[in-house]
């Protein structure tokens, strides 16, 4: 899928995304990242949102967002109950959606000036479902 370009200014852009991959900026990604307007984590270290736990989330909150938009599949998928509840009680907004949602949301989220963050979850493998 090709996404509208739309400047970036001085910040990350999400400009192309495919099951396994997602483009940043000028660069393709094909391993789970974290992806805010002036921070870029390439090897975030999870494989599914199942495993999500405290040591994957704590570096995310500790950026100070406002709102943490998780991709992940081509599913509709949830947060663990343990993950929202960390969230929710710092004060951060918290979505979960398909990783082609999540880097739509994340680029109107960016044209807005908010201080968000886009985690997504690149599966590997060859099933493009996951």
């Amino acid at each position: 899928m090709e996404l509208t370009e739309h400047t970036a200014g001085n910040h990350y852009q999400i400009r192309g995304i495919e099951p396994h991959r997602v483009f940043v900026t000028d660069q393709w990604y094909s391993s789970s990242l974290v992806v805010g307007a002036h921070y870029l984590e390439p090897d975030w270290p999870v494989a599914s949102l199942a495993e999500l736990g405290e040591e994957h989330i704590a570096p995310l909150i500790e950026l100070g967002p406002e709102l943490v938009v998780f991709g992940a599949g081509q599913k509709q998928q949830f947060l663990p109950h343990a993950v929202q509840r960390t969230f929710f009680r710092r004060g951060i907004g918290v979505e979960c959606m398909t990783l082609d949602a999540a880097a739509r949301t994340f680029n109107v989220l960016m044209s807005e000036d908010r201080r968000a963050l886009a985690a997504l979850i690149i599966a590997s493998g060859d099933n493009p479902a996951d």
